[in-house]
């Protein structure tokens, strides 16, 4: 295949290794795979594939570009691929309205499918698919990837994806990358030294925000089992505070919800000092107290806390109102009960590894504390822990002991994520690699 004048322009600006993938993977039969590093150059490197491979599909077939979300989507590719920065005259014929499920590439229709779980495979079933791109693979699930590989039934269709890694247990790695000759697909591993466009100063950046677990998959690209505890810069000394700064926001209550296990609510604010703090806690114990709370009495006991809580810096002030009260997705008596009580509230985006990664950056990077009075709270951090159980079945979990504090700063922290994200640390600290 002939690389167009303005992707050959292109080419040039990128490394051997990413030249060698682009070639490689339009020479490929049927799947490629860009695996490594976050902005190791494999997302730049396989969307200069795309163009090429979508401006060569044959007529008939679908061209798909599947992704965990459709948000996703056109974060990770759609966005990158309208930026003339990026891809000069061509950025001008990729069309795509915000929320649409179609786009137009080079003159063909794309669709854009969405695959959080299973049941996505029924959007693809019956299909027949000349051209797929899926981001982010191993946030596939594996029968949507499945389904997907049996639709590619026209001469000369091909897939072409990329990934972070994952367990060395994970079915892509297990059952495509260490069986690649035999599945038909060529993998590239790639590494920040891969990516001619950082800068010294960038690099670093990232080496700091990832810690334990992250560091050995995002940075040095390995596919590696979640052992060990969970948020490995967890320091009481530095990220325990004893006064709170000014308060700019009140962002959240994070509240995860239990009946025989405790119920934990975590007040966020956003600092003076562009960080986040974990405020205040409230927690009701059913079995230490030998006393269920109904959902009234937790509305009503939780708007008494919040009312009762004095404003740092305030004097004798009392009553702290949050923008937005996040409530374990789990709870809908909770979620209709605190409505009732005049309360708006939100269900939490339950997104479990990106929320535990994107805690842990902001711990490493010293852009979350923990004020002394959560002490519930503070106590969970040690002891939250990979299940070595789940690493053995390919997944990534903690022990489910322990982490209710836990679960509702995440619960607050990133579902309110674009809500702070401007105003603390890095741009990219946003739970998605």
């Amino acid at each position: 295949m002939t690389l167009s004048p303005e992707l050959q322009r292109i080419t040039r600006l990128l490394s051997p290794k990413q030249i060698k993938a682009i070639v490689g993977a339009l020479d490929t039969p049927q799947i490629a795979l860009w695996s490594g590093a976050v902005s190791s150059g494999k997302t730049i490197s396989s969307l200069v594939a795309l163009l090429a491979a979508v401006a060569d599909a044959p007529d008939t077939g679908l061209i798909v570009i599947c992704g965990r979300s459709l948000q996703t989507i056109e974060r990770n590719i759609l966005t990158p691929l309208q930026s003339p920065h990026l891809f000069g005259t061509l950025a001008a014929q990729v069309q795509h309205t915000p929320g649409s499920t179609t786009a137009a590439i080079l003159g063909r229709t794309v669709h854009l499918v969405g695959a959080s779980d299973a049941r996505a495979e029924g959007r693809i079933r019956g299909s027949t698919i000349a051209l797929a791109y899926v981001d982010e693979a191993t946030l596939i699930p594996q029968p949507f990837w499945m389904m997907l590989l049996s639709r590619l039934r026209v001469p000369g269709a091909r897939l072409l994806a990329t990934t972070n890694p994952d367990g060395p247990q994970h079915w892509l790695r297990r059952d495509f990358i260490l069986r690649a000759r035999t599945v038909g697909m060529r993998y590239w591993h790639f590494t920040l030294d891969d990516n001619p466009s950082l800068t010294p100063e960038y690099v670093a950046r990232l080496r700091e925000q990832y810690t334990g677990l992250w560091y050995r998959r995002f940075v040095l690209g390995e596919w590696c089992l979640a052992e060990g505890v969970v948020y490995e810069a967890w320091n009481p000394d530095v990220h325990v505070v004893h006064d709170l700064p000014e308060i700019t926001a009140w962002l959240a209550l994070g509240i995860d919800y239990g009946t025989t296990n405790p119920t934990h609510a975590v007040l966020l604010g956003l600092g003076a000092d562009r960080r986040l703090y974990a405020a205040a806690e409230w927690r009701w114990d059913s079995k230490q107290t030998r006393r269920q709370l109904t959902d009234v009495e937790l509305s009503r006991r939780l708007r008494e806390w919040l009312a009762g809580l004095p404003v740092p810096g305030g004097g004798e002030v009392r009553g702290i109102t949050p923008r937005y009260t996040i409530v374990d997705p789990a709870a809908t008596s909770l979620r209709v009960q605190l409505h009732q009580d005049g309360v708006r509230n939100l269900p939490a985006d339950n997104s479990l590894m990106p929320g535990i990664r994107l805690v842990a950056s902001l711990l490493a990077t010293d852009r979350l504390r923990v004020h002394r009075s959560c002490r519930h709270l503070i106590d969970e951090f040690p002891g939250y822990a990979w299940d070595p159980k789940a690493s053995e079945r390919g997944e990534d979990a903690p022990v489910k002991a322990a982490d209710h504090g836990l679960d509702a700063l995440r619960y607050a922290v990133y579902t309110t994520r674009s809500a702070w994200r401007a105003h603390v640390g890095p741009a990219e600290l946003d739970g998605a690699a």
